[in-house]
């Protein structure tokens, strides 16, 4: 078809304006730089460069192991062999034998027998010949031992101004938490309100737990800061006891090891160890079948991972597999409401994670945020919901939160609830009365300290998350 003037149109030139915004124009050119979305700990999306790739690691190179002479000067008797844990320890003297151990444990050293340096450009290529050795392994002429340089941070000191917190030594503001949680104190003893998530051992990845800080904080003008006399689970809070000197620490460690080892020839103080006593507060799924009961079910570890992770299950009845014996007693506190129900638990004793493995496997009712010993249950307990009674009437009624109660992260009406096992009550013999400050033992207690109680009875408040439990499901606790 032929318009006016018999001339065939051409093409239609769209204007540049409109070009812009037709379908008809051309990408725009990706950046050279990807850029990714990033969420902030405020929950907002922003726009940055992508995370920097992982840097090489930083190996320290230690002398080649010599031949002929004694290898460790210093050494009344030259010794036939050198073990690899041991050279290094010759080196990093000032480190604690701890640290150096635990790197031999995580397989972060290595050795060679090449002359040349190991730099960090070498391992991103992989032109280097380093073999994992273990702490036993035996060092020969030449060989070089290769380890990272956190090995040299491990020594730990007493710092009290601010420092950053990414390293071994805790700063100011942690040194001043710790010291509000101390509940009561005196020349033999510490007693904390441990949080929970806090760990109670450091190692390499952990740096500011209970024993570092304590270390940094707790001395209170001693040489040495107080030890640790037993333990709770990362995840578990409530009283922790420590000894502030060696024959504190040593006394009370026999006695919550087995009453019977820590008793002397003193009458009192043999009946103030049958009082010895822990208490533990936890919120279970389910309810036990008896209200109350002792249950007597040995434990044993298990590895899985290929050595990586271990597991605490209960025990074959043959006990060919190391079994342990485990021994708790337990009291179910109040009704089931919301699925969960109250009991108080008091191990005889003290066993790694008994309590979650006797609650999960032996009563059948594992701990609200146990998803270790108890994630199957959780996830039915959580899918299908059961209906609660009423105790007097037996009517049904649904859980409603109290008006004014706010509900914080982890309590037992959030949906990923914390783990809600709480050390509450402690009794132990009064040590301070029978030690004096020069470490003398006295049986009957010292002199200067008749009219101080033979006991001492300790309380701690329970976390913010398990108080909103408390509140919520307490109305008919018994």
């Amino acid at each position: 078809m032929l318009c006016g003037g018999g001339r065939r149109p051409g093409p239609w030139r769209w204007p540049a304006a409109l070009r812009r915004l037709s379908r008809l124009a051309p990408p725009t050119p990706a950046p050279a730089d990807p850029v990714v979305v990033r969420v902030d700990s405020s929950n907002v999306a922003r726009l940055g460069a992508p995370k920097p790739g992982p840097r090489p690691r930083q190996l320290l190179s230690l002398p080649p192991f010599p031949a002929g002479a004694d290898p460790l000067p210093g050494r009344k008797v030259a010794p036939r062999r050198v073990t690899a844990v041991s050279w290094v320890k010759h080196y990093f003297a000032d480190v604690p034998q701890e640290a150096v151990q635990a790197h031999f444990n995580r397989r972060m050293v290595f050795s060679e027998f090449s002359e040349h340096e190991v730099s960090a450009e070498s391992i991103r290529i992989q032109k280097h010949h380093l073999k994992k050795i273990k702490h036993n392994d035996v060092m020969e002429p030449g060989m070089r031992i290769h380890l990272p340089v956190s090995v040299a941070e491990g020594e730990i000191k007493k710092r009290y101004e601010t420092i950053p917190t990414a390293t071994l030594h805790p700063n100011k503001d942690e040194i001043e938490y710790l010291r509000r949680l101390v509940i009561h104190r005196d020349s033999a003893i510490l007693v904390l309100n441990k949080p929970p998530k806090v760990p109670m051992k450091g190692h390499l990845p952990v740096h500011n737990s209970m024993d570092v800080l304590a270390a940094a904080a707790l001395s209170y003008g001693n040489e040495a800061g107080p030890k640790l006399v037993h333990r709770l689970d990362t995840e578990s809070s409530g009283l922790i006891l420590m000894g502030r000197t060696k024959e504190s620490f040593t006394r009370l460690h026999w006695l919550f090891t087995s009453v019977n080892l820590a008793k002397t020839t003193s009458q009192t103080w043999n009946k103030a160890c049958e009082a010895y006593a822990q208490k533990y507060w936890a919120l279970v799924i389910g309810t036990p079948k008896e209200r109350e009961g002792v249950i007597s079910a040995p434990i044993s570890k298990v590895l899985l991972d290929d050595g990586k992770a271990e597991r605490v299950i209960l025990a074959h009845p043959s006990g060919i597999d190391g079994a342990q014996e485990a021994i708790t007693e337990y009291r179910v506190m109040g009704p089931t409401i919301n699925g969960c129900s109250w009991i108080e638990l008091r191990p005889l004793t003290g066993r790694k994670h008994q309590l979650r493995v006797h609650c999960a496997e032996a009563l059948g009712t594992p701990i609200v945020g146990d998803y270790k010993y108890g994630w199957f249950v959780h996830q039915r307990w959580k899918q299908n919901p059961q209906p609660d009674f009423e105790p007097f009437t037996g009517e049904p009624y649904k859980l409603r939160r109290p008006e004014g109660l706010e509900v914080q992260k982890g309590s037992v009406l959030s949906k990923v609830p914390l783990l809600h096992l709480h050390c509450r009550e402690m009794v132990i013999p009064n040590i301070a009365k029978f030690l004096s400050n020069t470490g003398e033992w006295h049986a009957d207690g010292a002199p200067w300290a008749k009219e101080k109680p033979n006991l001492l009875r300790f309380i701690a408040p329970m976390p913010p998350h398990m108080k909103i439990s408390w509140n919520v499901m307490s109305s008919y606790l018994v």
